[in-house]
């Protein structure tokens, strides 16, 4: 039996998995709002009272957060996580934590093929290197190593690197963040939950246009962000379309730096749950922000630019690295 989780900032997934031939079974799944919890130990524990839970084979978590020497203290949670505390508590030795965008990167090997959209009518397929970026509640970089026969995930924290003007309107955001964040503008600050609102905010201050009257006076317990996406796609309106319009871009710049510095000549996977929720922007946009690198603009059209639809690809990374990795090896 594998015990997986997907832990983030918002929410934190947990689900007992069965090895059936060749393929992996959920038996047990449950969610869990992250900040209703004082410690990991006690998501876990409110899972072991709603589940019956059987001696554990291997348990493997993917975390929003950098994971150093079996040790995290995440990101945007006020929890640490250690492996000898799981291995105590789980009672077994076959335990990993690992970066969330690692188990998201190792997952997207798994999802059949109607589980993604395909961004670039150019890119071909081919055996190498592959890059995985995701805006969700941060931004999360990770990549796929092949090393001829087999990938290997890589996590970083490269959604925290310095955030990078292109274009003229850019570098007058890049101005206004300054003023906001003087110590260091990351990406991160832009490409996630948030950061739509941000650019929003960037664009109402700069007079690009008015608010739209959705827009005024917006309750503390609403979603900003979500409030704005749902303003342009549903009710088009400039301001807001705007906002995505650049989120999009932006997003699609990153992916192109994450694409050189991995040399991922098979592919790109663009996960999290920002993506699937606005794909008409990201499938008119992003291209464009992608293959802007000038004299590697022609390597980059030849990439596979995929966006991946499954929410749950985390989870899936995390469970099938238990099976491949502790209990293959």
């Amino acid at each position: 039996m594998i015990l997986a989780g997907d832990i983030g900032g918002t929410k934190t997934n947990l689900a007992l998995f069965e090895s059936v031939g060749d393929t992996l079974q959920i038996r047990v799944q449950h969610q869990f709002a992250s900040r209703e919890f004082s410690t990991f130990a006690d998501v876990i524990n409110a899972f072991e009272k709603q589940t019956s839970i059987p001696q554990i084979d291997a348990a493997c978590f993917g975390i929003a957060g950098p994971v150093i020497d079996g040790r995290c203290r995440t990101t945007n949670l006020p929890w640490e996580i250690t492996t000898s505390d799981l291995r105590k508590h789980l009672n077994t030795d076959n335990v990993r934590l690992m970066n969330d965008l690692e188990a998201t990167a190792y997952g997207m090997l798994y999802l059949p093929e109607d589980e993604f959209v395909e961004l670039n009518p150019t890119g071909r397929p081919v055996q190498g290197n592959r890059a995985v970026i995701a805006a969700g509640t941060g931004l999360g970089e990770a990549m796929l190593f092949h090393d001829g026969s087999v990938y290997h995930p890589i996590g970083s924290e490269g959604g925290h690197s310095d955030f990078a003007s292109v274009t003229p309107q850019q570098d007058e955001l890049l101005k206004w963040l300054r003023n906001r964040y003087p110590g260091h503008v990351s990406f991160e600050r832009i490409l996630s939950g948030p950061g739509i609102y941000t650019l929003y905010e960037f664009l109402l201050e700069s007079g690009f246009a008015t608010a739209p009257a959705s827009m005024m006076n917006i309750p503390e317990d609403k979603d900003h962000s979500a409030m704005v996406s749902e303003c342009a796609l549903s009710q088009k309106d400039p301001l807001c379309v705007e906002a995505l319009r650049l989120f999009v871009e932006i997003y699609g710049a990153e992916a192109g730096n994450l694409a050189l510095k991995s040399m991922s000549l098979g592919g790109v996977y663009i996960g999290g749950g920002i993506a699937p929720k606005i794909l008409p922007f990201i499938t008119d946009y992003f291209m464009k922000g992608f293959a802007a690198k000038g004299r590697f603009e022609e390597m980059l059209r030849g990439m596979q630019v995929k966006v991946a639809l499954n929410p749950e690809t985390a989870l899936l990374g995390a469970a099938h690295f238990a099976v491949d990795k502790l209990l293959g090896d």
